[in-house]
């Protein structure tokens, strides 16, 4: 039962992973390409705003114009069309208007007409003689093919601008046979004296732009002039305008578009394929599934590659690490148990009490060492929780070593002509950043590792001194030195290399192991070497750390 849900969790890793490495669009790609999408909808809304404006500003310019020629067109018929009563009271002279009309509106696309002072219409553009008689002919527009596109985006677009744009609704334009004042809400305003301008829409599609004003002689209104105009012109312009915004649109969100999926792609794709390589890293599958080599990107996604890969490449060799100190341990317990056995089995067998006593001592002396061992063991395989649950804090070096050093003379650990402590640079500030039961760990098995090779009556020496970047402990004694070939394997674990004297058994070889991880935690270095004679003969050995100054100290000097 076991080992099927087993096999069910690796199958859904393995289709988890599958779905991560083959997803088409991510949620990331889809929230680029949404806020994106958001500008390109504000682009649009701000071009139908943009065209309403220019829309009103069109009309304003023409209608402008337009009134800007019926005050110079009723000046020039208050001049020469108006007839002069005996009782100082004018007229418009209707044969004289017709005759105006006919020599000037006719060319013009505009549509004059000319009411007298009582309503009545004097003169239309559109019904002169002349007019009549005049037949305009325009050459049929060149057969074009009905393109789709063009039309849909048209229609398209005024939909959107009839919803989004502030379109007034102007007064349908009719046209009457019956040609009165009181047709026109604007002459007979007009007639009052006064200016106007209309803008009113056709029952099809358009505009009709028109301006009233009085023809006044002497102050009195003798009648009033009435231009309009067809907003074809108008629309083609619009039309023309509107098309060019279109296109800009249509341009600029392809190029949008486009640019946002390149981005969305460039930025996902590798992210994809990082979580898909760390997916089957975490099923672990085999060792070939790496973190994907970003190394060439020289952004935040290229450090992140790195920074995984490197994770990656340190969480294997702590795997590796701990199977090969799994195998040592098994390796270091097996030989006392196998020694503790073989005495038990051997006491069985033998009947002389003197002897089985020997043995019993034998399995005693085992115990011991498998205890010990045992607990080093253990305190090894507690450092990395240790550290990581420990904060780090400013420390004095100086104070630290002197209070090692005080206590332990004052428990009888050592007399004082056995330890003896130098401080170099005494006027210095000895502060790092670490973890101090951890460093004072670190002294301790140092000093105990010098005393174990150390001859009676020789010293043991603690130097500490500032150099420039770091501080540096050395512990020396005088023993037989460190073979030069195991200057670097004395810190690996279960190091055996011992004094000819000492007892079997007593160090476990995981002290200066210890001491290694503890100072690479601290971002240091730790070394052994030997001490020489003037005459080059081996007196003894140094063991050195070096701990980064504090930069709290650094900056504070600064």
């Amino acid at each position: 039962m076991k080992s099927g849900r087993s096999a069910n969790e690796v199958k859904r890793r393995l289709i988890l992973s599958s779905e991560i490495k083959n997803r088409r669009f991510s949620s990331l790609t889809l929230r680029i390409l949404a806020i994106n999408t958001f500008a390109i909808i504000l682009l649009a809304v701000g071009m139908i705003f943009y065209y309403d404006q220019y829309k009103n500003s069109l009309i304003q310019s023409e209608l402008g114009a337009l009134s800007q020629q019926a005050g110079l067109f009723s000046n020039a018929i208050a001049e020469t069309a108006v007839i002069n009563h005996e009782n100082a009271s004018h007229s418009l002279s209707k044969q004289l208007v017709q005759r105006i009309i006919n020599r000037t509106a006719l060319n013009l696309p505009t549509r004059s007409r000319i009411f007298d002072s009582l309503g009545n219409l004097l003169a239309d553009s559109m019904t002169t003689s002349e007019r009549a008689r005049s037949v305009e002919t325009k050459p049929l527009a060149p057969l074009t093919p009905n393109l789709f596109f063009k039309s849909f985006a048209e229609e398209l677009y005024e939909h959107l601008f009839k919803i989004l744009s502030q379109q007034q609704q102007h007064q349908i334009y009719k046209q009457t046979t019956l040609q009165l004042a009181s047709e026109f809400p604007e002459v007979l305003q007009s007639l009052q004296g006064i200016s106007i301008r209309t803008i009113k829409a056709k029952k099809t599609k358009g505009l009709i732009l028109a301006t009233a004003v009085p023809i006044q002689k002497y102050k009195q209104v003798v009648g009033a002039l009435l231009l309009s105009i067809d907003g074809k012109k108008l629309e083609v312009s619009m039309q023309d305008r509107r098309l060019k915004l279109i296109g800009i649109w249509f341009l600029v969100s392809l190029i949008t578009s486009s640019f946002s999926w390149y981005v969305a792609r460039y930025i996902t794709r590798p992210i994809q394929r990082l979580a898909a390589a760390a997916e089957l890293i975490r099923n672990r599958i085999d060792r070939k599934s790496v973190i994907p080599d970003l190394s060439n990107r020289n952004d935040e996604i290229g450090d992140l590659a790195r920074a995984l890969r490197q994770m990656t490449t340190n969480l294997w060799q702590r795997m590796d690490a701990t199977e090969r100190f799994a195998a040592d341990v098994s390796h270091e317990i097996k030989n006392p148990l196998t020694s503790i056995q073989s005495a038990v089995e051997t006491a069985s067998k033998v009947s002389e009490k003197s002897k089985r006593d020997t043995l019993f001592a034998l399995v005693l002396d085992d115990v011991k060492r498998l205890d010990r061992l045992i607990s080093d063991i253990s305190a090894a395989s507690r450092l990395d929780s240790e550290l990581n649950r420990e904060k780090t804090s400013a420390i004095d070096i100086k104070q630290m070593l002197t209070s090692f050093h005080d206590i332990s003379i004052s428990i009888k650990r050592f007399t004082p002509d056995k330890v003896k402590l130098k401080i170099i640079n005494n006027d210095l500030a000895h502060i790092v950043d670490g973890y101090e039961d951890q460093l004072v760990r670190v002294i301790g098995n140092l000093v105990d590792n010098a005393e174990t090779f150390s001859p009676k009556g020789k010293p043991i020496i603690i130097r500490c001194e500032v150099k420039q970047n770091h501080i540096l402990i050395t512990i020396e004694d005088r023993g037989g030195g460190i073979p030069e070939t195991k200057l670097e394997t004395v810190f690996n674990r279960f190091y055996s290399e011992r004094p000819s004297d000492e007892k079997f058994g007593t160090h476990s070889g995981l002290g200066l192991s210890i001491c290694k991880q503890i100072i690479a935690a601290h971002y240091g270095d730790i070394w052994a070497e030997n001490i020489y004679s003037k005459d080059k003969e081996k007196i003894g050995a140094k063991l050195s750390v070096a701990l980064p100054k504090s930069e709290t100290l650094s900056l504070s000097n600064k």
